[in-house]
């Protein structure tokens, strides 16, 4: 799996790996029993799983990674590494969720705390970014919207308009991950507070609390027919301190480029750790399944399947 960094890996990238592998190992294996088993008795107390909270146990794990120095390790100022030496890192993330979580790394909260570190005030960072860091909340960002195409940031439509110390926020987000979870309490929501001039100086970032008057949490959204923590927003008339923005207006663009430089090789690397866990399934099943008298593993086109496989994730860490 190291193999495409050769030559472009520090002293200080094994170091880390180590004690990530370490942590892993010997602190969150042990402890995915009583993750699973709290999980199955919260999951009994609540209407949807969308609004199960975390098992307890998750804070011991915290605490843990925090003081093995495993934690937040997706941000450059923490872990001393570059991006490229964090990929092998996101990838091992990306094989096992509950490690994910200990250490802080998950998205979108990953994406939204280096928004706030780089581009947030003292006071922004000291109220949200803090918790952040220390696990103690999550938050949401709020971007996609039903009526445009919002992979282009020029198409969106909410608007953020000022009236006097306050922003007034009206206007609908859908596919927003993670805002139904109870440890969600902010939102990093996108709009526009001009609409006109240069187009890509209309956009601004905002923070919302989600508990704010007139955020309106609609439904969850259905994926290959499940369920999940995907929001559908309504928000109506909400008013934020005009402190709550973002490097300030117009400059939304900027932080959206900044925040996905990263946030593209953070989900592909754990994209890529999931592959790296279903090829193994399928190796292992072909060796312990006979059909017409043969292993699958010793069947042509299984051994075709494995390599074409085993091919396509390796030209994916190229």
């Amino acid at each position: 799996a190291l193999l495409p960094y050769k030559n472009k890996l520090t002293p200080r990238f094994f170091e880390v790996r180590a004690k990530v592998l370490d942590f892993i190992e010997n602190v969150v294996n042990p402890a995915l029993p009583t993750y699973y088993s709290q999980r199955d008795e919260l999951l009994k107390t609540v209407d949807h799983p969308t609004k199960c909270p975390e098992p307890p146990v998750l804070n011991e794990l915290r605490a843990q990674a925090k003081a093995r120095g495993v934690m937040n390790l997706f941000l450059p100022e923490v872990c001393k590494l570059s991006v490229l030496e964090y990929s092998p890192i996101g990838e091992l993330l990306g094989m096992n969720e509950v490690a994910n979580y200990a250490m802080n790394c998950s998205a979108p909260d990953s994406g939204n705390m280096e928004v706030l570190e780089r581009y947030g005030t003292e006071a922004q960072k000291k109220q949200w970014l803090e918790p952040l860091l220390n696990g103690e909340i999550r938050s949401a960002f709020a971007m996609t919207e039903p009526g445009v195409a919002s992979s282009d940031a020029t198409n969106i439509s909410t608007r953020i308009e000022r009236d006097g110390d306050e922003y007034v926020i009206n206007g609908h987000k859908w596919w927003i991950s993670g805002a139904i979870r109870p440890e969600c309490k902010v939102f990093i929501l996108m709009g526009k507070t001009s609409f006109s001039g240069p187009a890509h100086q209309q956009q601004s970032m905002i923070l919302v609390p989600r508990n704010a008057p007139g955020v309106k949490i609609l439904r969850p959204l259905t994926v290959f027919g499940e369920v999940e923590d995907h929001a559908d927003i309504i928000f109506d008339n909400v008013r934020v301190p005009a402190t709550n923005i973002l490097l300030g207006e117009g400059k939304g663009f900027e932080i959206a480029q900044g925040r996905l430089g990263p946030g593209r090789i953070h989900h592909c690397m754990r994209s890529l750790g999931q592959a790296e866990l279903a090829l193994a399934a399928l190796v292992d099943r072909a060796h312990r399944r006979k059909a017409f008298g043969k292993i699958l593993a010793e069947k042509d086109a299984i051994r075709t399947t494995i390599a074409e496989a085993r091919i396509e994730i390796t030209m994916c860490r190229q």
